[in-house]
């Protein structure tokens, strides 16, 4: 199969992206002029821009774990930082927390670092003597994570007055008032992820050999699977703070861009980071858009473009 140009590529997802944020800046259940700007600056430019990095953090994780793992079903949810984050974003609504931590809502900051606290949890269970085997890595996170889904279950059920406000959160909403110090959080986690991954593209491309032939092609697998690991973390806890959980965006575009530019991280990594943009950015846009005075959740507008997406990964995956 002839892949296209990633410079193209790129091109043309930059070029999408700038267009769902124009539209989503001038679309929404009021209207603006230039006397009435609060909408633009505070509400609707905002959350456009944290929808598009929120989407590039998801994505770029993505490519990072199934890079990392070998296996194009892989997402950033893998290690059980999506549990952790819901643990920690749930455990400030219950106790109802209000103090901001470094100017970050409490509800954020709780989600950021339940997430980091459960990979930093799942890479100490995984690491035996001094290695970190994938398989196991693999194992400790679906551990962790049905930990903190059963954590979560309690809350839920002995917790029920703020139900509405936990479940939104949990289906993903970008819905919120503090937009740009969601930004001021997700700006440079999403930053630092890529940053670490494209350091560690040509480690990524021969990791896809497997450990053993890597480390003979002078790789340090261990220090590249931890720092690869640690941005991955990173990329998805931030998001996950910042917007609750969105599935399918880092499973759907890190193979879909796959399938346009090759494997090559060099290449792969920009493409994904832009397309989990324009992907997350239109969700937002349509999920604020399909019914008249509801907001739809943008996890839900995501899983159902991503399911049968899915659904032909796995088909494939089997005839293969």
């Amino acid at each position: 199969m002839r892949r296209a140009s990633s410079a193209l590529v790129a091109g043309v997802a930059l070029a999408a992206l700038a267009a769902v944020i124009g539209l989503s800046v001038r679309w929404g259940a009021a209207d603006w002029d230039r006397a009435d700007s609060t909408i633009l600056w505070q509400l609707r430019l905002p959350r456009a821009l944290l929808a598009a990095c929120v989407g590039a953090a998801l994505a770029t994780a993505g490519a990072i774990f199934q890079g990392l793992f070998r296996n194009p079903l892989a997402d950033p949810f893998v290690v059980g930082v999506s549990g952790g984050a819901a643990l920690g974003a749930v455990s400030a609504i219950v106790l109802g927390l209000s103090v901001p931590f470094l100017g970050i809502a409490p509800m954020a900051a709780t989600a950021f670092l339940g997430g980091l606290g459960a990979a930093v949890v799942v890479y100490r269970l995984a690491r035996v003597r001094g290695r970190v085997p994938l398989p196991t890595l693999l194992l400790a996170g679906f551990a962790v994570g049905s930990l903190a889904s059963a954590l979560l279950s309690i809350l839920l059920m002995t917790h029920t007055k703020n139900f509405g406000e936990i479940m939104l959160w949990l289906m993903g909403s970008l819905a919120s008032t503090d937009a740009w110090t969601r930004l001021a959080v997700m700006v440079p986690a999403a930053a630092l992820a890529f940053a670490v991954a494209l350091l560690h593209a040509r480690d990524l491309n021969v990791l896809l050999l497997g450990e053993e032939s890597a480390q003979q092609l002078g790789v340090e697998v261990e220090r590249a699977k931890k720092s690869l690991l640690a941005a991955g973390a990173i990329a998805t806890a931030g998001a996950v703070a910042c917007a609750g959980i969105i599935g399918f965006v880092g499973l759907v575009v890190p193979n879909l861009a796959r399938a346009l530019v090759g494997p090559d991280h060099r290449r792969l990594l920009p493409v994904c980071a832009l397309g989990g943009a324009v992907l997350v950015a239109a969700a937002d846009l349509a999920a604020r858009s399909l019914l008249s005075g509801v907001e739809l959740p943008v996890g839900a507008i995501t899983a159902a473009a991503g399911a049968p997406f899915f659904l032909v990964i796995l088909r494939r995956k089997a005839a293969a």
